[in-house]
This record gives structure tokens, sequence and C-alpha cells, in this order.
């Protein structure tokens, strides 16, 4: 099946395709998909994302599944391409990982707002928990481009949770692995070893992408060395376009007031010192008392 463009809104540099599956192969505890994506490779750029569906007109999984873009191809043999990493934690990712070559998939892409690069080359450190790696090998190659020595700090729970170790190796200037257990790497937690790559580097950003509290800790390194982190979030994004409203989250703005924002589309990338981290629990999110809108308690 040949991919085609099934609609696009003008001016809106998004575009929704019937995909062809080109690849599905293991990588770790992952699966690695390239789908052939005609109109979305050109609008690209690292921090964005795609949503897939996960069903035909029968099935009971209404809502896309959100992926960030580990890369893109905007020209080759079979058109533009768009690679995924996906892990199986669900009924519909699980019919994700399933997929074969020439299946189609429907695909609405490039969502949100990529990671914004330095103006002058500075020292950059990368760092990626798990499948979060995914976007952060394409930054790292734009990075060296500007003449940015990069980093990469790579972590995760187990070896096989790991992602992109060698490919990190091929575009970094050095790579330093964390897992928890320690199967690989150093024994510990990519916080460990961040403040110091930091300090040894010189680094003037930090990019991160993993899970919340993750980039809470890099936040927190970022603002004690006097740096800017620049993290892309792991918010639930079910329909990826701001209409449901599930991916709302606190964050500051230049004036320091703190609105309620759909990370869909205000990220999912964002400055690490704005993001209101505190309101962060358990896997849920509150509102913060001095938040625009918040409700105020009946006196």
């Amino acid at each position: 099946m040949t991919a085609r463009t099934i609609a696009a809104r003008e001016g809106a540099g998004v575009v929704q395709v019937e995909a062809e599956v080109l690849g599905n192969v293991p990588a770790g505890d992952y699966r690695h998909l390239t789908l052939v994506t005609p109109g979305l490779a050109e609008l690209a750029r690292p921090g964005q994302f795609v949503a897939l569906t996960v069903g035909d007109g029968t099935s009971s999984m209404l809502l896309r599944r959100s992926f960030s873009i580990r890369r893109v191809s905007p020209a080759g043999t079979y058109g533009g391409t768009t690679e995924i990493v996906v892990a199986a934690h669900g009924p519909g990712t699980q019919v994700l990982t399933r997929l074969e070559p020439g299946q189609g998939v429907g695909v609405v892409g490039p969502l949100g707002r990529g990671f914004p690069l330095p103006s002058q080359p500075v020292p950059c450190v990368l760092v990626g928990g798990g499948y979060g790696s995914a976007p952060l090998f394409w930054l790292a190659e734009q990075l060296r481009e500007r003449g940015c020595p990069v980093e990469f700090v790579l972590g995760a729970a187990t070896a096989g949770r790991l992602h992109g170790v060698l490919e990190a190796r091929r575009v970094a200037d050095g790579v330093t692995v964390t897992t928890d257990d320690g199967s690989a790497g150093t024994r510990g937690w990519v916080s460990d070893v961040v403040p110091d790559l930091v300090t040894r580097t010189g680094a003037g950003v930090i990019y991160g992408c993993g899970p919340m509290g993750m980039l809470r800790s890099l936040s927190t390194i970022a603002d004690e060395h006097g740096i800017v982190a620049q993290v892309a979030v792991e918010e639930a994004m079910a329909c990826g376009v701001g209409i449901c409203m599930t991916c709302v989250m606190p964050v500051r703005d230049a004036e320091g007031r703190t609105s309620m924002v759909r990370s869909c589309l205000d990220g999912p990338v964002f400055r690490g010192d704005r993001v209101r981290w505190e309101a962060f629990e358990d896997g849920y999110c509150s509102v913060p008392e001095d938040a625009v809108g918040a409700p105020t308690a009946v006196r």
C-alpha cells in the first residue's frame, strides 16, 4: 500500500496520512517502527511527536497514541519516512508493536513544539530515560551541525530498557550509561552522574526526555549550575491536538504567572525552570492554588 496524504491544515504545519509500515524491528525491550509518511518529514523537527491510530472503524480504542519522533528522512527510495519507538504497555501499543511491513496506520503530525537550538555553539548534555532517548539522537546531529559539543547520558531500570547506546556513541563526543540495577554502565540514576558531567564539560544547556521524576531532577541540576534545561515531558496525550485536555500541566510564563497549559500544544518541550514540578505526585498532577483560573476555597 502506498501512503497518501488524506488531509492537511494549510499553514498549520500538520498533515494527516495513511502511512505504510516500512519496518518493525526489535530494539531491546521496545519496537522500532519506520513509517512512510509523505509530507510529514519535511515539516518535523526534534522534540515534536506524532499520533497514531490503534484500530479500524470498528475498534473500541478510539483515541490515538502519541510518540516522540525519533528521526525523519524527507527523501529516499520509499519517499519521506518517520521513525518512532514503541513500548507495549497496553492494548493500544500492543496493536502497534504487532504491525507488519506493508500494513497501514493512520498518522497525524508533526505535533507540538520541539527543542530550541542554541544561537551560539555551547557544550550540551543530552539525557534520555528508557525509550525517552528516542528524539535525542536527531537533536544531537543538529547540535553538532551548529558546532555544539554533545555528551549523552542514557539511563534505564535495566540494560534491556536502554535505547540507542550504539547510536549515541556515533553522534556524540561521549556517552555515559546508568542502570538502576547495574546491569549496564554505572549503577544508579542519571541524576547521579549529570552534575559532574555538566561541570566537566562546561555545558550551557541540558536537554532531557524521559520520566517526569527524571526531568524534575535535571531541572534542579540545571538551576544549581546556572544553566537552562529544555525537557520534553511525558504527560498522557489522548488526542495530541489540544481538544481532550488530558495533558494539562502547570507552567510559569516569563512574568512568573502560572497557567494550566496543554503539553501537546504548548509543549511537549518546556524550560525546566518554568514547570511547577511540585504539582506532580504519584502519577497525578494537581492545580496550584495560585494558578490562573484555579478554584478558590469557599469562605
